[in-house]
Formats: structure tokens, sequence, C-alpha cells
């Protein structure tokens, strides 16, 4: 946060503070949701928060910081939905379904935020022109994913196969049908999280 903006002897308040950047924050997915990554000015931005243009540079130094903090905060709340249901099952088999079933559950739950961190993640370069997000699965996810596999092996509730190129193979599957769902509002997310529950355990299961 920019903290040499606000006026001269302003009373800072961190709860109302928070408060503003969350605003700001969600009008930045509902814009970017609606007409894109490139389209979506701080203007635009604004109006859609009923904000000004100065309370969005108070709080974020510009566009290019403002989306960065767009996809962080997507990524922990839907991180922690996910790792709350995880905790909720107590063997691999269990926690991998959990982990596919969740990460549709709550993007199909907040259609804006997928639409919104799937543009900026395909968009948002760094200075020098390289993408700042891998639009592909993350390296944690594909670990997590990786160690639950092997655990899965070792406890033997999974045939033997590699734990990483299945683990890469159930990440691209969850981006290919949120894509899928992104692109057409009419998918049944729900049945397309089951049958790919049941695909993998088929294709895992000793």
């Amino acid at each position: 946060m920019r903290t040499d903006a606000g006026p001269v002897g302003r009373i800072r308040n961190p709860i109302i503070e928070a408060a503003r950047r969350a605003q700001i924050i969600d009008a930045a997915i509902e814009t970017v949701a609606e007409v894109g990554y490139s389209r979506a000015s701080l203007a635009q931005i604004a109006r859609r928060g009923q904000l000004s243009k100065s309370v969005i540079s108070y709080h974020f130094a510009g566009k290019h910081e403002l989306f960065e903090q767009v996809v962080t905060e997507i990524y922990g709340d839907s991180w922690a939905f996910i790792e709350a249901r995880l905790a909720m099952r107590s063997n691999p088999a269990g926690k991998i379904r959990a982990y596919i079933e969740s990460n549709l559950a709550y993007l199909g739950a907040h259609r804006s935020r997928l639409l919104a961190v799937a543009n900026i993640v395909a968009n948002h370069r760094d200075a020098d022109g390289t993408l700042r997000f891998s639009p592909t699965a993350d390296e944690s996810v594909i670990t997590l994913l990786s160690d639950l596999l092997r655990q899965g092996q070792l406890e033997g509730e999974f045939r033997e196969f590699p734990p990483r190129l299945v683990a890469v193979m159930i990440g691209q599957a969850i981006i290919g049908a949120l894509g899928e769902w992104a692109a057409n509002p009419e998918v049944d997310l729900p049945t397309y999280g089951e049958e790919l529950v049941s695909l993998f355990d088929r294709a895992t299961r000793r």
C-alpha cells in the first residue's frame, strides 16, 4: 500500500483501510470479468466501486499492483476453501476427490472471480514482457497432488504410476473444466466434477 498519499495529519484506521482495499479489489474483479484485462481501466474500476481514482491510487501504486493483489486474493481465498475440505478427508483417495470437487465448487460459486483471474493470468506481464503468473497448474499444487498420490501408493490405495505425471494431469484437467465453463456457462460444472473424480479414481486405484 502507498503510505505517503494520505492527507497530512490524517488518522489512519486499519479496519477502514482494509475494508476499502477489499472494496477496490471486488470492483476490479467485477470490472475485469465484464470487460476483460486490457479494457479494465482504473477509471472503470472506480466507477464500478463508486469510488474516486484518487482513493484507488492511495491504496495501490497503479493497475499493475492492483491486479497482482486481485490474483493473490483469489488464490488465497480459494486455497482456504480447498484446504478446509482436504482436512475433512483422512485418506489420499478422499483428499484427491476433495481437491477436485472443492476447486470446481469454489469457482463455480464465484464466476466473476474465475473470469477475472483467468484474464489476468493470461495477460499480466512483468516489465520484461514475460507473463507474471503461470497459466498452468502451480508447482505447489503439483507437489501436493504428487505427495498424495505417492502416499496412496505406499498405503496400497493406488496402483503403480508416475505420481508427478498424474498430478499434472489432474491439475490440467481441472483447468480445462473451468475453461470450458468460462466459455460456456451452461456447462454442468458439478457433473463435470463428478466425472473427473470418477475418471481419476478408475485410473489410479489398485
